[in-house]
């Protein structure tokens, strides 16, 4: 989404922290130097929270002589800690995940005069004629005057950057600044989420621990399986796409930090050895090791996983609602994140707290049991994006309860309600929806497979049929030393907070700023099931385009008025890629929007229009996708200038560059069928979050806005669905369409291409043909050989003297299965 802050003057950082005597492995230690954190001295200052410096040392759980656990809980204290600059990972020339990184092609950076001739173009619809005017003469006036130093400035940046292997891309370290410095919250600012489909298996698709268990076992396996780097990458059209984002799917967690200091952002920490979950349930935090920590096979199997949830369950519920509701501190990470890092210092002065944080923070993900059923697709959509709330009155004491006390918004969290309606909520910083959808992607095909298996088991017997996930599972009750104790201990652990009274203050105040955020969004659903891919493609039209214009068509329709509306395309072709923004008003879109209302219109001229916009809006896709937009390149220039203390050139304070970067409609494609729903907040305090699935017959819309009339707009995009429905032809008039007879105007890959469907989170339209890089590729075949890092910016690893943090440590309160 379109950047509106200034870029911070700190770099943001992702720290991935390991445990280890010693120094590290030489290949780790290039050009290393100490860092200093931005709270001050380190070694000085951990007893005041220095957030995110800790490391779980997860090999170190006493043995136990209970076989499938009771609640315990461990704690750690960081010692000698040290923090040291690195170019890039260990050598991945034998990884499956991340060996052909070296060979993708780098993010190239377009002409000034290219970028500046698309901008005129791009925000013309959106201005009257006199603006436009204006527009194109501030355009010239940048291209001549402070616009080519700026231009030179970044492209030196970014060769410098390559060279000395810290830069992955031009743009990277400004965009990752871009989600870090806001100090808004990350619940409907940023998080999105997924609604996954019913379980497979109908016995237990409803059981809210048996369908816990089952996820959770098939997303510790794909954690597995990224550790050791064995997870198949990602391919598009047959095209390799960057593994980048998945080194910080599993085990990190955004930190927040003050912004008492000009230009502060958040920082992402990276906890690579972690081999433990966290577990919420009534507001409650527990733990419990699932890989062993040398050879991260998996320590307990679904059944194992199933009788911890059960047993966390059982504990939780054995809590008085009213001393639940106080001790919600996952709603300290709903708030303002000044706020948030201050209250977080506050906590860490009870070392209880900072190592029970510590806990959190390195966890693989956090698994959500909530106490809530949806009522309907609205509510169930509504829970997964911000949680619900409510209150039960006792005379004069109101107890806080609802799901949104259930979270914690920094990490990656899987949610499964009372009815095992299941999905997901992921910070965005570091990932986005693709690498997301990858990961349920393959969590909810492991379900099904595991279910097809236990179908065939009779006749043909267990592990017959393929797995989207293989990993070894190595039961910890079965292991034992030569006195027949657990070498493992496997109890899940209940974690302990001290919270004095201006805590427990700060927990009621949390909540109830993050409900007023919560009542203002209004969130809706649309799931349309007239017609679907099948029928769009069927036309020669592209289902993506045609979602696109259906979202444009529907404001115009109700509002009048044609608006800025983004969708992100997807740019993971290129080393360290995100997205390019794709701007789906052009003039074709705007045509169609007036022509659409006009009295009159005949059915060929809507259908002509259609048409001619939807193709378009596909060929500005293929564009974008290959590192030809607009605003990716203009925000680095922004950005640069600011980096370089150069004057703000009038071109970004233009009516033009601010209207392009107000976007009335935020919109985004992701989904396959393992998904029923995905959407997003708004980024604007007057626009509307569309997130949109297209499957073979359906097609589906979640859409959030702040005061606006969400439910009226979604009744007026069904109409307008029903009306491009009129123009297309049924399925059993299509003719299949031959690639020799395919329309001269409309090409058999425009035509047919899905263009983010299956697998992409409508950073759509991947290009068949990527431009060559620039810099030819040596022949080894390690990230390092080329000078590449493992990730753009200069990150830090944290490196311990001796044991560092141990599980063990952390207050705990035992509970027997």
């Amino acid at each position: 989404r379109f950047p509106q802050k200034q870029p911070a003057k700190r770099k943001a950082s992702i720290k991935f922290q390991k445990r280890g005597k010693g120094t590290m492995p030489a290949e780790k230690t290039v050009d290393m130097k100490i860092k200093r954190h931005p709270h001050g001295n380190i070694a000085s200052e951990t007893k005041k929270g220095i957030i995110g410096l800790k490391q779980v040392d997860s090999a170190s759980f006493d043995s136990s002589s209970s076989d499938r656990g009771s609640i315990t809980q461990g704690q750690a204290t960081p010692k000698n800690l040290k923090t040291v600059f690195y170019k890039a990972h260990s050598n991945t020339g034998d990884s499956l995940t991340y060996g052909g990184q070296s060979k993708l092609p780098r993010l190239p950076i377009p002409t000034l005069d290219e970028t500046l001739a698309k901008f005129v173009k791009v925000v013309a619809p959106l201005l009257d004629n006199e603006t436009q005017k204006v527009t194109k003469k501030v355009v010239e006036q940048f291209r001549t005057d402070q616009g080519p130093e700026i231009q030179k400035a970044l492209v030196e940046y970014d060769k410098a950057g390559f060279e000395a292997g810290t830069l992955g891309s031009y743009v990277e370290e400004f965009w990752n600044e871009s989600y870090l410095s806001p100090d808004d919250s990350v619940v409907l600012n940023l998080n999105p989420f997924f609604v996954l489909e019913g379980g497979p298996d109908p016995k237990t698709a409803s059981n809210q621990i048996a369908r816990a268990a089952s996820l959770s076992f098939a997303a510790i396996k794909m954690a597995s399986l990224l550790k050791e780097e064995k997870l198949k990458p990602d391919f598009f059209k047959k095209k390799p796409l960057c593994m980048d984002q998945f080194r910080v799917l599993f085990a990190s967690s955004r930190q927040p930090v003050s912004r008492h200091d000009t230009g502060a952002c958040d920082d992402v920490h990276v906890y690579s050895e972690s081999t433990h979950i966290v577990v919420l349930c009534k507001n409650q935090f527990y733990y419990f090791p699932v890989m062993w920590p040398d050879s991260y096979e998996l320590a307990l199997d679904e059944h194992d996983i199933r009788d911890m949830l059960a047993a966390i369950q059982k504990h939780a519920e054995s809590l008085s609602p009213k001393a639940t509701s106080k001790t919600g501190i996952g709603a300290f990470t709903a708030l303002p994140r000044s706020k948030w890092a201050a209250t977080r210092e506050e906590m860490c002065l009870f070392e209880v707290n900072e190592k029970s944080l510590s806990v959190i923070d390195s966890a693989l993900f956090v698994l959500v049991l909530d106490d809530f059923t949806p009522q309907d697709i609205h509510s169930c959509a509504a829970n997964m994006l911000h949680g619900t709330s409510f209150q039960v009155d006792e005379g004069d004491d109101f107890q806080q309860q609802g799901t949104c006390l259930n979270r914690w918004y920094d990490k990656l969290q899987l949610i499964v309600c009372k009815d095992g309606t299941a999905g997901v909520n992921f910070e965005h910083s570091s990932i986005d929806g693709h690498t997301a959808l990858r990961f349920v992607s393959d969590t909810y095909a492991e379900t099904v497979l595991a279910f097809a298996d236990s179908i065939t088991s009779l006749i043909h017997g267990r592990g017959t049929l393929p797995h989207v996930i293989e990993a070894t599972v190595k039961r910890a009750v079965d292991v034992r030393d030569g006195d027949g104790q657990l070498v493992l201990d496997v109890q899940p652990r209940k974690l302990l907070f001290e919270l004095n009274e201006n805590l427990q203050k700060d927990v009621y105040f949390a909540e109830t700023t993050l409900c007023d955020q919560m009542v203002a969004n209004d969130t809706h659903v649309l799931e349309f099931k007239d017609y679907g891919k099948s029928l769009i493609v069927g036309n020669s039209l592209s289902p993506d385009a045609l979602v696109q214009m259906s979202i444009l068509l529907a404001y115009f329709k109700l509002y009048g008025e044609v608006v800025c509306q983004y969708e992100p395309v997807l740019t993971k072709s290129f080393y360290h890629g995100r997205t390019e923004a794709m701007r789906s008003v052009t003039p074709k879109a705007k045509h169609l929007c007036e022509i659409w209302i006009a009295t009159g219109t005949s059915t060929e001229d809507r259908l002509e229009a259609l048409k001619e916009a939807t193709q378009e809006h596909s060929r500005l896709c293929k564009e974008s996708s290959q590192g030809k937009g607009v605003d990716r390149h203009l925000f680095a220039l922004k950005c640069i200038a600011a980096r370089k203390g150069m004057p703000t050139p009038p071109f970004f304070d233009s009516l033009a560059w601010k209207t392009l970067g107000h976007t009335i409609l935020s919109t985004s494609n992701c989904g396959n069928p393992s998904l029923r729903l995905f959407g997003f907040g708004p980024v604007v305090p007057d626009g509307f979050g569309v997130g949109y699935i297209i499957k073979d017959n359906a097609l589906s819309y979640s859409v959030a806005s702040k005061h606006r009339q969400t439910s009226r707009y979604v009744r007026t995009l069904r109409t307008v669905l029903r009306e491009i429905h009129s123009l297309l032809k049924p399925l059993s008039a299509v003719s299949v369409m031959d690639r020799a007879n395919a329309p001269a105007a409309h090409t058999w890959s425009e035509a047919v291409d899905d263009s983010g469907y299956d697998d992409l989170y409508g950073e759509t339209g991947i290009a068949n043909d990527v431009p060559p890089i620039q810099k030819p590729l040596q022949s080894a075949k390690t990230d390092k050989s080329r000078n590449q890092p493992s990730r753009s910016r200069v990150f830090s690893i944290v490196s311990e003297q001796d044991e560092g943090v141990d599980l063990n440590d952390a207050p705990h309160e035992v509970v027997d299965l």
